[in-house]
C-alpha cells in the first residue's frame, strides 16, 4: 500500500479549480467553527490547512477534503469548556493535547485495520447522533445569533438563559445574523456551483456592518495573528488524564464516521473505492498535526468534498492547492478578519446546524419501524442532554439487542426436529420417508440451518426437551456455516443425554468451521468414528439397520 495519496498531473486545470474552490468554501466555515468551538478563528483556519493538507497527503481518498466539521467542533466546544474548567491555566493547552490524541487513536484504528467497522453501525443510531449535533450547534448560536457571548453550562446553560438572551438582545447583531441565514438559505441554486453562498454571506454581512452600521457597538472577530502557527507541546497531569483519553476517544470514532462517511459520498460520485484504514491513518496524521500547532479537529467534509469533485478535482493535488491557498491567508490576510461581525459567523454555523439535522429520516422513522424511531430519538436525547459516548454506546447496544432477537426468531425457524414423515415431506426425499415410517417415531433428526448464534442455544433446548421419546438421535449440520459456544453446548447436553440413555446418536454434514468447533469441543470424541456421517441419507439407513427395520447398505423401498 502506498504511503502517499494519489497524485497526478493530468488533470491539473481541474484540481486546480476544484482546490480553489473548496478554498473559498473553507474560509468562512473555519472561521465559524473556530469561534464556536471556543479556541478562536485562528485555531479554525489552522485546522483547516493542517487536516486538509495531511489528509491530502497521507489518506486513501484523493477527492476527499478534510477541515473543522460541525460535528467535530460540536464535540471539541465541550472538550475545551471541560477542561478549562477543570484547569483554567493549562485547559485550552490540555484540548490541543487531545486533539493529538485523538489523531494517534485514528492512526491506531488505521492500523488495526477498523476501518470497515467504524460505520458498522444502525443507521439509526448514526441518525440520531448527527441530528443531536446539529441541534446542539443550533443551541450552542443562539447566544450569537442574539448579539451575545454563549452562555456557560453548555447545551443546559444555554436553554435556561433563553428567557435572559431574549431579553438583551442586540438588534443591530441579530440583523446580520438573519441576514447571513437568508442568503445562505435563498442563495439561487444555480449559482452555488461557482459562488458558495456562506462566503458571499460573510462578504455581504461584512460590508453591512461596516458602511451601514459603523456607529452601532458591533462585536468583531478581531485581527487574527498572521503567520506560522506557534508548536503546542502536549500538556497533561494524571489526574486529567483519563478524562482527555475519553474525550480522545470520542473525537477519534466520530472523526472516522465522519471522514469514512464522507469518503463514502467521495466514491459514489468518482466510482472509485479507496481503503478505509489507509484514510483513517491520513485523518489521524491530519488531527495530530492540526493539534500539535494549536488547530481544532476535523475531518472529511461533505461539502467541500462536492464542490473539490463537481469544479473538477480528481487526484490528491486539488487538497494540496486548497491547503496551500488558506495558508495564504493566514500568513498575510489576517488584518482583513478584523471587520467580520461574530453574528455573521453565528449564521453561517447555525445554518451548519440545520443542515447536520436528519430531516429525511425524522420525518418517516415513524413510519419506518416504532422500534427503530424510538433507538433514534433516544441517541437523539442522549447526544444533546447528556453526551455522545454515551449515546452511540447504549444506541448500539439496543438496536443490536433488537437486531439480534430478530435474528433468533427467523433462524429459529430453520431448527427442525422431525420424528415422523408426516408434516415434513417438503424437508425429506422420497428414501428418507419410506425409513421414517418403518421406524415409527423412533429415530429423531434434528436438522439445523443458518448460523447458529448464541441467541439460538435456549430454542435448541426447548425444542429437543419435548421430543425425547426416540431411540436414534440423528443431528445434521448440512446447512449449518457457523457454530457458536453457545449453541454447540446446547448440542453437546443434548448428545450427552441421549447417550446417557444408551441411544445411537450421528452427526451428519459437519464441516470447515462447523467441524473444527465440534472437534476442540470434544464432541466428536464422545461418538464412534463411524457415527460421524456426510449426508442425512447414510445416518438414516444406519440407524434403520440398528432397529432391525431394515438391512444395513440396503435402500429402502417404498
Amino acid at each position: 500500500m502506498p504511503v502517499f495519496s494519489e497524485i497526478r498531473f493530468d488533470n491539473l486545470r481541474g484540481d486546480l479549480f476544484g482546490g480553489v474552490t473548496a478554498a473559498i468554501v473553507a474560509l468562512p466555515m473555519a472561521l465559524a467553527f473556530g469561534v464556536a468551538s471556543g479556541a478562536g478563528p485562528a485555531a479554525g483556519l489552522y485546522g483547516a490547512v493542517l487536516i486538509g493538507l495531511f489528509a491530502a497527503l497521507f489518506g486513501a481518498t484523493p477527492t476527499l477534503i478534510s477541515e473543522p466539521t460541525g460535528p467535530m467542533t460540536v464535540v471539541m466546544t465541550a472538550v475545551i469548556a471541560n477542561l478549562i474548567a477543570v484547569n483554567p491555566e493549562q485547559g485550552m493547552a490540555m484540548a490541543f493535547t487531545v486533539v493529538m490524541l485523538a489523531g494517534v487513536f485514528q492512526i491506531a484504528f488505521g492500523a488495526l485495520k477498523l476501518g470497515r467497522y467504524v460505520t458498522m453501525m444502525p443507521y439509526t443510531v448514526i441518525s440520531g447522533f448527527m441530528t443531536g449535533i446539529g441541534v446542539i450547534l443550533i443551541i450552542l448560536q443562539l447566544g450569537p445569533f442574539l448579539g451575545q457571548a454563549t452562555p456557560s453550562g453548555g447545551v443546559l446553560g444555554t436553554l435556561q438563559s433563553i428567557p435572559e438572551l431574549i431579553g438583551n438582545i442586540r438588534p443591530e447583531e441579530t440583523a446580520l445574523a438573519v441576514l447571513t441565514l437568508a442568503l445562505i438559505v435563498f442563495f439561487p441554486q444555480r449559482l452555488r456551483r461557482f459562488l458558495p453562498p456562506q462566503l458571499i454571506a460573510l462578504l455581504v454581512g461584512s460590508l453591512v456592518s461596516v458602511w451601514l452600521l459603523a456607529d452601532a457597538d458591533i462585536r468583531r472577530i478581531g485581527e487574527i495573528p498572521t503567520g506560522l502557527p506557534e508548536l503546542q507541546l502536549p500538556v497533561f497531569s494524571l489526574e486529567e488524564w483519563k478524562l482527555m483519553v475519553i474525550d480522545a476517544v470520542v473525537l477519534a470514532v466520530l472523526g472516522s464516521i465522519d471522514a469514512l462517511l464522507t469518503s463514502v459520498v467521495a466514491e459514489n460520485l468518482t466510482h472509485k473505492e479507496y481503503s478505509p484504514d489507509k484514510e483513517l491513518f491520513g485523518q489521524g496524521v491530519g488531527n495530530l498535526a492540526s493539534g500539535l500547532f494549536g488547530g481544532i479537529p476535523g475531518a472529511g467534509a461533505t461539502m467541500g468534498t462536492v464542490v473539490n469533485i463537481q469544479t473538477g478535482g480528481r487526484s490528491a493535488l486539488s487538497g494540496l492547492f486548497r491547503a496551500f491557498l488558506l495558508m495564504i491567508v493566514v500568513l498575510w490576510a489576517g488584518p482583513l478578519t478584523a471587520y467580520i461581525p461574530l453574528a455573521v459567523l453565528a449564521g453561517i454555523a447555525l445554518k451548519v446546524g440545520f443542515d447536520i439535522i436528519d430531516w429525511s429520516f425524522l420525518k418517516r422513522a415513524h413510519r419506518v419501524s416504532s422500534k427503530a424511531a424510538l433507538i433514534m430519538y433516544s441517541v437523539i436525547g442522549l447526544t444533546v442532554f447528556v453526551d455522545l459516548i454515551t449515546a452511540v454506546a447504549l444506541g448500539v447496544f439496543v438496536a443490536n439487542v433488537l437486531t439480534i432477537d430478530r435474528m433468533i426468531k427467523v433462524q429459529s425457524q430453520s431448527i427442525k426436529a422431525i420424528s415422523d414423515a408426516r408434516g415434513a415431506t417438503q424437508h425429506l426425499n422420497r428414501d428418507e420417508q419410506v425409513i421414517f415410517d418403518r421406524a415409527q417415531g423412533r429415530i429423531l433428526v434434528f436438522a439445523l440451518g443458518g448460523p447458529l448464534i448464541f441467541g439460538l442455544a435456549k430454542a435448541i433446548s426447548r425444542r429437543y426437551a419435548v421430543l425425547k421419546d426416540h431411540e436414534v438421535l440423528i443431528i445434521d449440520f448440512t446447512d449449518v456455516p457457523v457454530l457458536g459456544v453457545s449453541s454447540s453446548l446446547a448440542l453437546e447436553k443434548m448428545i450427552m443425554d441421549d447417550l446417557d440413555r444408551g441411544n445411537p446418536v450421528f452427526v451428519v454434514g459437519a464441516e470447515g468451521d462447523v467441524s473444527k468447533r465440534l472437534e476442540s469441543m470434544g464432541i466428536f470424541g464422545l461418538l464412534p468414528t463411524e457415527n460421524v456421517l456426510a449426508t442425512r441419507q447414510e445416518a438414516l439407513e444406519n440407524a434403520c439397520t440398528l432397529l432391525g427395520t431394515c438391512e444395513k447398505g440396503q435402500a429402502p423401498s417404498p
